[in-house]
C-alpha cells in the first residue's frame, strides 16, 4: 500500500506551501510507513490520510496558529479567559498564549517555554511534551531536543501515522467507524463534517488509483526444441546381416 504522489498533490494542491518539499516526502515514505504500522488496505488508508488532512489542513498548517484575538480566546478557552481584560495581555502573542494554556499540563513544565516549544505540530497535530516524547519512543526520532522534526518531509507521515495508531485510532477505522477515530485522535468530535468530506474523498481517490505496486510476474522460460533430425537412424545388425544375405543370393 502506498500514495502515490500525482493523488497526493491533487487532493493537497497547496501542501508544499509550508514547508518545501512535503508531498514528495509524504510520498515517498508512505510505502513504509504503511506497512510499519500495519496500514494494509485502502479503508484503513482512506482514515489515516483523512484524519491527517483535516488535522495539518492538507499541509498547509503543519504547526499550530495561536495568533488570536481576545474575543477568539474567550471562545476556545472560557475557562481560563472568563473575560476581555483577562485574555486581553495574551493577544496576538502566540507564545505567550502558548505557555498559558498548555504549561503545567501534557507534561510540559509549569513557568518554562515548553507550552510554546511544544505546540501542535505535524501531520497529526502532536502537542504537549508528553506527546512528543512518546512519538520519540515510537519512531526513534529525538522530537523531545528537536520538535521541527515532526514537519520534516522525511519524517512527516511516520510522526502522524505513529500518532494515529498510538492514539487507539486503528480498531476503529478497521470497522469504518469515523466517529470513534475522531474521539480517539482529537478527544471530542470537532470538525466532525469535515473530517467525513475528507474521508469520502480518499476513499474515493483511493478506488481511482493504483496503490498497490504488484511485481509484474515473470514469463516463462520458453524452451527451444529443437527440429527434428532429417537424418535416418543407423540400421541394426540384424538388419545388416539379412542385407549380406540377400545381397549374397543374388550374386549366386
Amino acid at each position: 500500500m502506498k500514495i502515490d504522489e500525482s493523488l497526493l498533490r491533487r487532493l493537497w494542491p497547496r501542501g508544499d506551501r509550508r514547508v518545501a518539499g512535503l508531498i514528495a516526502g509524504t510520498a515517498a515514505a508512505s510505502e513504509s510507513v504503511f506497512v510499519r504500522f500495519g496500514i494494509a488496505t485502502p479503508t484503513l488508508a482512506a482514515h489515516v490520510m483523512a484524519q491527517l488532512s483535516h488535522e495539518c489542513g492538507a499541509g498547509q498548517e503543519v504547526v499550530e496558529n495561536l495568533d488570536y484575538t481576545a474575543a477568539r480566546m474567550m471562545q476556545v478557552w472560557p475557562s481560563r479567559f472568563p473575560t476581555l481584560a483577562s485574555a486581553a495581555p495574551y493577544a496576538h502573542d502566540p507564545r505567550a498564549l502558548a505557555n498559558k494554556v498548555y504549561n503545567g499540563r501534557m507534561g510540559n513544565r509549569a513557568g518554562s517555554d515548553d507550552g510554546w516549544s511544544y505546540r501542535g505540530r505535524g501531520a497529526a497535530q502532536t502537542t504537549g511534551r508528553e506527546g512528543y516524547a512518546r512519538l520519540a519512543a515510537l519512531t526513534g526520532l529525538d522530537l523531545v531536543n528537536d520538535p521541527d522534526l515532526l514537519i520534516d518531509p522525511r519524517h512527516f507521515l511516520l510522526c502522524g501515522v505513529a500518532d494515529f495508531v498510538a492514539c487507539g485510532c486503528l480498531p476503529f477505522a478497521q470497522v469504518d467507524d469515523i466517529v470513534g477515530v475522531t474521539r480517539r485522535l482529537n478527544g471530542g468530535t470537532i470538525g466532525l463534517a469535515e473530517r467525513k468530506a475528507w474521508l469520502a474523498s480518499w476513499k474515493a481517490a483511493l478506488a481511482e488509483a493504483s496503490v498497490v505496486i504488484a511485481s509484474p510476474q515473470p514469463s516463462p522460460p520458453r524452451i527451444e526444441v529443437p527440429p527434428q533430425s532429417q537424418t535416418q537412424p543407423p540400421p541394426s545388425r540384424w538388419s545388416q546381416i539379412v542385407a549380406v544375405l540377400r545381397t549374397a543370393f543374388r550374386r549366386s
